[in-house]
């Protein structure tokens, strides 16, 4: 307890004066030292084994100032037919995903597994090759022409329309399966 009475006794009117200069009053600054008081003798030693019990009070006190701040920050009620933000909208051709399972379905088994490995799964053709036992072009063309399939497919499945360019301007979403 000595350790801090005598730091108290040196910093508290230097505290005191730090306090009152930050709070809205000097009633409120008298009570923030009171609780920096507070948490000093709270502290398992007191302020007992610090290098530096200065820096632990005016560190306590920067801490209680912050506290307060955020506890007095003035809070504005949203008026209740404030709209919400608009939900992003996603490209069609993002909303084909919706259809893929259930199209990829529809396919062959060695086009699924072309499509699925290559294209979902992210494995790279060369290693596709090497997995089926194929030539590297004659693994590029079997994913190519299941690619087609599965174009056409969730062409004619989902309705698919196209725009000028040639990207999907709309479709119809088809539910998956029961």
């Amino acid at each position: 307890m000595r350790c801090l009475t005598d730091a108290w006794n040196a910093h508290e009117a230097e505290l005191r004066r730090f306090l009152r200069h930050r709070a809205r009053s000097e009633a409120e600054g008298d009570d923030l030292l009171q609780e920096v008081f507070l948490r000093a003798m709270r502290r398992p030693n007191g302020l007992c084994g610090l290098d530096s019990p200065r820096a632990w009070l005016f560190h306590a006190a920067r801490n209680l100032l912050i506290d307060r701040l955020r506890l007095a920050r003035d809070q504005v009620p949203l008026p209740e037919d404030l709209a919400a933000e608009p939900a992003a909208v996603l490209a069609p051709v993002d909303g084909l995903a919706q259809c893929l399972p259930r199209v990829l379905a529809e396919l062959a088994p060695e086009d699924r597994d072309a499509i699925t490995c290559c294209d979902i799964e992210g494995m790279s053709q060369k290693d596709y090759a090497a997995r089926l036992g194929l030539s590297l072009p004659g693994a590029k063309s079997r994913v190519q022409r299941a690619r087609a399939r599965l174009k056409a497919r969730l062409t004619v499945a989902c309705q698919v329309k196209f725009d000028t360019d040639g990207a999907v301007c709309c479709f119809v979403p088809r539910p998956p399966e029961a």
